[in-house]
């Protein structure tokens, strides 16, 4: 076996969510850990797919994507945010909203650039940050309300500040930022050079009449934005890994420098597919009202359990407080809420750099009907 000089990350290992799968599939849970719904997508959609496919629209796709697509998706910014992107210089077709996140962190941070994140945080950011020689700054929001201490953000800001990523709604507390958040931050980066990364892949899954606030909606938040979002979460296709990002035209530029030598292109059926499934709005208007049947489904389940039921606003993630049935940290409970009692969470602490355990651990809710029942038929026993 060669020995290896170094590792570029020698601190990361396999994702809590592949980690929990696993344990899941090991023990023949029900799966509540990874974000990923358990149900087929639109059949309309399936079929577009297969008519692109019989159609020969199966070679590489233009570098920023198919023109039919993003011409969809500006329509879709504009009707939502009342944003204007021009759909060929200023969207790209990612291979999922991760990759995104990793194109805009390469493109732009280099050796000992600061990046600030909010914690918990999505698995993706520290480390994409730290292979390209960022040093990430973290603010640490605590259960049960996860508020964002401005004041506090602002002593993380220093001349070495680059980028600040945002994850609205927030996975996994699924808090959404309000209006005096957005301000805060304007205030922030106002008269600095300091760029946006905009994690907004559950822009459409906001509950209860509230209000998903974007950073395109604000041009002083526009102009230093990389706006990021999946398909995956809005048509229930996560294992089409596609996505996009919109941005100004010399984001872009840099954004597509990377993109070229990464992925180049994204698969040319789905694109096509998407664009004509896009064109009827109701197919991803209602996916809010869809979701929240969902969380009400199982947060009634719950209500009469030992747990502890936190805010969801956004997201089809659940958190619960466990602390009145178990002191273990919530790494060791969730290993044996999936091993004993047949279901499979996520700790919070796997959001965290220094493992914060406040006894939260995530339930995702996209999934089947039978599945929730399921779920909360063992999880009532606990």
């Amino acid at each position: 076996m060669i020995q290896l000089p170094f590792s570029k990350l020698s601190n990361v290992g396999t994702t809590i969510f592949s980690q929990m799968t696993q344990l899941a599939n090991d023990n023949k849970a029900i799966n509540l850990s990874q974000g990923f719904p358990d149900f087929m997508p639109d059949s309309k959609l399936l079929d577009y797919v297969d008519h692109f496919i019989k159609k020969g629209f199966n070679q590489y796709a233009p570098l920023g994507g198919m023109i039919s697509l993003k011409e969809e998706i500006a329509r879709k910014i504009e009707n939502s945010h009342q944003a204007a992107y021009h759909p060929d210089s200023e969207i790209t077709i990612t291979a999922g909203g991760t990759q995104a996140i990793f194109t805009a962190i390469a493109a732009l941070i280099k050796k000992d650039d600061e990046v600030i994140i909010f914690e918990p945080a999505y698995d993706c950011y520290e480390p994409t940050v730290e292979l390209f020689g960022g040093i990430v700054r973290r603010f640490e929001m605590r259960a049960p309300d996860y508020e964002i201490d401005w004041n506090a953000v602002k002593g993380l800001v220093s001349e070495k500040t680059k980028m600040i990523i945002l994850n609205n709604p927030n996975n996994p507390s699924g808090k959404i930022l309000k209006e005096k958040d957005i301000q805060e931050l304007i205030g922030i980066v106002k008269d600095t050079s300091i760029l946006i990364l905009s994690d907004e892949v559950y822009e459409n899954i906001v509950f209860d009449g509230k209000r998903h606030i974007s950073v395109c909606q604000y041009p002083e938040l526009r102009e230093r934005s990389f706006l990021i979002a999946s398909f995956g979460k809005l048509f229930h296709v996560t294992g089409w890994k596609i996505g996009y990002c919109a941005a100004p035209k010399n984001l872009t530029d840099e954004f597509r420098k990377v993109h070229q030598f990464n992925v180049f292109c994204v698969n040319t059926p789905i694109q096509l597919a998407l664009a004509e499934y896009m064109k009827e709005d109701e197919h991803y208007n209602q996916l809010n009202i869809f979701f929240q049947e969902k969380r009400d489904f199982l947060r009634k389940g719950l209500a009469n359990t030992s747990f502890e039921l936190l805010d969801c606003e956004g997201t089809y993630f659940q958190g619960v407080k466990y602390d009145k049935i178990s002191d273990k940290n919530d790494f060791d409970f969730a290993q044996e809420l999936t091993i004993n009692h047949k279901v499979a969470s996520v700790p919070f602490s796997s959001f965290y750099k220094n493992k914060l355990s406040e006894h939260v651990i995530r339930l995702c809710f996209a999934k089947k009907q039978e599945t929730l029942e399921q779920a909360l038929e063992y999880l009532a026993k606990v």
